[in-house]
């Protein structure tokens, strides 16, 4: 069935690294509406800006085609090192959206977390020749540079070949390690993504590498699922928080000092 004009056709994409970029604002408006983070509003400049409330993240969209569109600069300030985190033009928006959804989950990260952990449960194995882990198809890697008594940066990239990269994230070596579990997570997902601009922002349309599902949708739910993701992480519960504790009264008949 053909769209028509209240309609569109819908692509359902698998494996998610290779959907394309997606919308960008799946990312920015949640942090706008959601999260607070206000941006510079400069319309000479195709660019977009984001600050978090607290000042201490900054997140540019910035095309360049020389290197990352995405990139986050976070303070850590109180003496903890500051970190990075950057994508390249191609990334799914789904993934950066696991990632900057956990910075700005209001609820405490889990003690210990392992990046390749959730890769393992999804049966992604060892990368001959190089550490890291590899997608069974092999078209993504994830891999950490460094050792265990000091280690590097994060490098994860997909890739139609040896010399076709379709893009790169990268994390900084004092990125927390709970924000690149969360964008392995969402890497290795095996639930497909949608896409309407479909086959112009695919990578690829060799349906030995890539499976496409095309179904016709109302244009409304189009704009409808960027309203839930925005209502649903508006609505993230908030830790209580801790009253510091009233000083304790004088002990009763205690002499005063003069």
């Amino acid at each position: 069935m053909a769209p028509s004009p209240q309609t569109v056709a819908v692509d359902f994409i698998t494996p998610r690294h290779l959907a394309g970029g997606g919308d960008p604002a799946w990312i920015t408006a949640p942090l706008h509406q959601a999260c607070g983070w206000t941006y510079d509003d400069d319309p000479l400049m195709p660019r977009v800006v984001l600050t978090s409330p607290d000042k201490s993240a900054v997140l540019r969209l910035e095309p360049n085609t020389d290197g990352q569109w995405w990139v986050l600069h976070h303070h850590g300030g109180t003496g903890l090192p500051d970190w990075y985190a950057s994508f390249g033009p191609r990334t799914p928006v789904e993934l950066i959206a696991g990632f900057v959804d956990a910075l700005t989950d209001p609820a405490p990260p889990a003690a210990a977390s392992d990046p390749f952990e959730p890769l393992r449960r999804h049966s992604w194995e060892s990368a001959q020749g190089t550490p890291g882990l590899a997608s069974s198809d092999g078209t993504a890697f994830v891999q950490r540079l460094g050792d265990e008594r000091s280690p590097g940066p994060w490098f994860i990239t997909a890739t139609l070949g040896y010399d076709r990269p379709v893009w790169q994230a990268r994390f900084g070596e004092n990125t927390p390690p709970h924000l690149v579990t969360a964008f392995t997570t969402a890497l290795s997902d095996p639930q497909p993504v949608w896409r309407t601009n479909s086959p112009l922002g695919l990578p690829t349309l060799d349906p030995r590498v890539i499976s496409r599902h095309t179904v016709t949708a109302p244009k409304a739910l189009v704009p409808a699922a960027l309203a839930d993701r925005v209502t649903t992480l508006a609505d993230r519960p908030h830790p209580p928080k801790v009253m510091p504790n009233p000083p304790e009264p004088p002990a009763p008949g205690a002499s005063r000092r003069r």
